[in-house]
């Protein structure tokens, strides 16, 4: 579903401007900005691998899936997004087509900024640039992390490490603990590995009270102990 935001029925950030965060509304009400919003119900696709690769997506609310499929079928989940994340940047480096598939995991609201609008706006607008600047060097961070904790760390300590990340620990500018209820595949997905193992770690975490199931995920943040432990 698409359409126009105007400021009466645009929701109030979740995330306030005082925190250092992009205004999404402040963008939407610039001049000459095109205001482009579009909502997904969970398990919609946002972009599909391959597709023209035209626009920045900037998450508002929700949780996005990114996930790519090799030649032979395979599947890998690479991100789990949260409100406050820009994907789909690729096109300013250049890409012409999507390197894998958005997911919503939850009903999500995403503003869709066109590549020559991205570019527009990141020359003048410098709260803009800054945020994504900083989000493009966490995110670098984040992948040479999760390459070493792929390497080096049993499943058990990336199953850990990655709920906790998922529940946004350390985050002080976000709400953390609670997590959507993803599947175990996507889990398994997520620490390159099967879902017998997830559900086995899964148990034991519940059992330890590391978890709790309620509908969603709650994590205890005594869950650090799997990932500080040798």
């Amino acid at each position: 579903m698409e359409g126009v935001m105007s400021p009466s029925n645009q929701k109030s950030n979740s995330i306030s401007e005082k925190k250092g965060a992009f205004d999404a509304q402040a963008f939407l009400d610039s001049a000459g900005v095109a205001r482009r919003v579009k909502a997904f119900k969970r398990a919609e696709i946002v972009y599909s691998q391959g597709d023209a690769a035209k626009s920045v997506m900037y998450l508002q609310e929700g949780g996005v899936k990114l996930s790519v499929v090799s030649e032979v079928g395979k599947e890998a989940v690479v991100a789990i997004l949260g409100p406050g994340d820009f994907f789909g940047e690729g096109c300013l480096a250049g890409q012409s087509v999507r390197m894998g598939t958005a997911t919503a995991i939850t009903p999500s609201t995403v503003l869709v900024i066109e590549k020559s609008e991205m570019f527009k706006v990141l020359h003048e607008q410098h709260g803009l640039s800054d945020r994504f600047i900083t989000f493009m060097l966490a995110r670098n961070i984040r992948i040479e992390e999760d390459l070493i904790d792929q390497l080096f760390n049993s499943s058990e300590k990336r199953l850990a490490r990655t709920l906790l990340l998922l529940a946004r620990y350390g985050k002080e500018d976000q709400p953390h603990g609670v997590i959507p209820n993803l599947s175990q595949e996507t889990l398994a997905e997520m620490i390159g590995t099967t879902r017998s193992r997830v559900n086995f770690f899964m148990n034991k975490f519940r059992k330890l009270g590391f978890i709790r199931y309620n509908g969603k995920i709650e994590i205890n943040t005594s869950l650090l102990s799997v990932v500080l432990h040798d």
